[in-house]
């Protein structure tokens, strides 16, 4: 089982950055295949970036590409996003969630792909 806590949200305005933090309790990080999601007022939960457990895959969504990065420092058991270029669009909680899997090249984008979740942390991108 993992724990998962994000941090680094906040109010920013538009074309400024933001890093996203995930920690993730226990010793088997590295376990996990990784991901980040939105959830924007009155839409649905969405994929915004996955990542292999090794790191070496990554899926990023449409709106998202070439403006945000995803990382993973395994030994510090801690999931990154990098957000640059952010738009009034960007703005929702935001959300790290896991899923424990064999397969080291395996990104998953599901929210039902994935076993856990951590609380969610405000971004609020103002024009």
């Amino acid at each position: 089982q993992v724990q998962l806590v994000e941090s680094g949200g906040g109010l920013v305005q538009a074309g400024n950055s933001l890093r996203l933090s995930c920690a993730a309790s226990g010793r088997t990080f590295s376990s996990y295949a990784m991901g980040w999601f939105r959830q924007a007022p009155g839409k649905e939960r969405a994929i915004v970036a996955g990542i292999s457990r090794s790191g070496g895959s990554t899926y990023y969504a449409d709106s998202v590409k070439g403006r945000f990065t995803i990382s993973r420092d395994n030994a510090k058991n801690t999931l990154y996003l990098q957000m640059n270029s952010l738009k009034p669009e960007d703005t929702a909680v935001y959300y790290c969630a896991a899923e424990q899997t064999k397969d080291y090249s395996r990104v998953t984008t599901r929210l039902d792909g994935m076993d856990y979740w951590g609380k969610g942390t405000l971004v609020t991108v103002s024009s």
